[in-house]
């Protein structure tokens, strides 16, 4: 189908859909801590989403090797070595455990994706600094989304950072166009080339969503064929914005208003 750009109309409806969304995390940001188990934020996400007039995006998401298994939550809530698609349950937060919520939200017919890494209580220094590099590199990533340049510029910035910190980043997923339909094209890897891939231009909506590694960038799908967790059991991190590329550079679409900021 190809990479399709939205008009601004278009545009101003991801704006709401990513408001509501980044609300929802922020809902459930309120609410971490040790004790609380992850159905609880769960169910913190889909009441946001209902008084908002708008629906979960991953609630019954196809799952491609095991069409059997759709996905069965409104988030995910990925725990320590837990990368991503974390299945909410009765898992109750610890103290020192870091925690990725992610969140999609479908309104009007278009969809808002974010994610962020938060931390339970007090968390090591080493857990700290990841989540610190991981906001970073989200940072550096939107900053690099400027219509003219190529995909694989904002790739290799968000690359060149992470490594240069001593971490590495995920490279079996990518962030991913977003727009009617939660994955569109193009794919966003965090890792790449300069002056290669798709050419940035107004109208361009995807979800930029550094996964960070502290060891292995070895992954593995846990027996709930969803679950994506670390080989080696080591830390990892999972930051993410629905951008649209403008022609006065990247306009964030999941930030809520002054409340929401990496």
């Amino acid at each position: 189908m190809g990479i399709i750009l939205k008009s601004p109309a278009e545009i101003e409806l991801m704006r709401e859909a990513g408001r509501i969304n980044a609300l929802a995390l922020w809902e459930m940001a309120k609410a971490v801590r040790p004790g609380v188990t992850t159905h609880e934020l769960d169910c913190i996400a889909a009441e946001v989403l209902r008084k908002h007039g708008a629906t979960p995006a991953f609630l019954n998401y196809p799952n491609r090797e095991f069409p059997e298994k759709p996905y069965p939550a409104v988030i995910n809530a990925s725990i320590n070595a837990e990368l991503v698609h974390g299945i909410p349950g009765k898992r109750r937060l610890r103290e020192g455990d870091i925690i990725s919520l992610d969140c999609g939200t479908i309104y009007r017919g278009f969809v808002g994706d974010s994610a962020i890494t938060l931390p339970v209580g007090r968390i090591s220094a080493q857990a700290r600094q990841l989540l610190g590099v991981t906001s970073e590199a989200l940072r550096i990533g939107v900053a690099a989304c400027r219509a003219g340049t190529h995909m694989g510029d904002v790739s290799f910035a968000i690359q060149s950072f992470v490594e240069g910190k001593g971490y590495r980043v995920a490279r079996e997923y990518t962030g991913h166009g977003v727009g009617r339909e939660m994955h569109e094209e193009p794919d966003v890897p965090n890792w790449g080339h300069p002056d290669r891939g798709p050419l940035l231009k107004p109208g361009m909506t995807f979800a930029l969503e550094p996964m960070v590694m502290v060891g292995s960038e070895e992954l593995y799908i846990k027996n709930n064929h969803w679950t994506v967790a670390t080989v080696d059991g080591q830390l990892c991190a999972h930051f993410e914005h629905t951008i649209a590329v403008t022609e006065n550079g990247p306009f964030i679409l999941t930030r809520w208003e002054d409340e929401w900021k990496i």
